[in-house]
């Protein structure tokens, strides 16, 4: 039985472990717009999902990005531990409104944060918003944001 109960744990904490090196690609979706541009956004709204983020994820097609969701506005901090693409962070206030832009590094543990607290931030291929003339100031459209 004890031994039953090892080889069971075992397999369970492999499973785990694996899992973890997983990207999560399942998320909710919705449509968010950026001048003439529509996003399809996966939204990490859970502790669990943002702290996975967009981690191992080798590729992701160019019209989408994450969405992170906090509960209350605050200076928000990101890094690249584990993230393999290069990314873009817009941190954007309640309104839609684009904060700041910060380009960061693959694999980094390097921080990139909002100037000012902010509810939303959202994760795109690095240089995105840039190619497009995108910058703060620049308003997003969609459900999450306030009219």
């Amino acid at each position: 039985m004890k031994r039953l109960f090892s080889t069971a744990f075992f397999l369970f904490w492999c499973v785990f472990a694996l899992a973890q090196d997983q990207p999560q690609t399942q998320l909710p979706r919705i449509k968010l717009q950026l001048g003439m541009y529509q996003i399809d956004t996966q939204v990490a709204q859970t502790p669990d999902q943002r702290s996975i983020g967009l981690m191992f994820r080798s590729e992701m097609p160019a019209h989408e990005g994450m969405l992170f969701v906090f509960e209350q506005p605050s200076t928000q901090c990101f890094w690249m531990k584990n993230t393999l693409l290069p990314l873009t962070a817009a941190f954007v206030a309640d309104d839609g409104t684009i904060v700041n832009l910060a380009d960061m590094k693959p694999q980094s543990t390097d921080s990139h944060c909002s100037v000012k607290p902010v509810r939303f931030v959202l994760e795109m291929h690095q240089g995105w918003f840039a190619k497009k003339g995108f910058k703060a100031g620049n308003k997003l459209v969609g459900v999450p944001f306030k009219p």
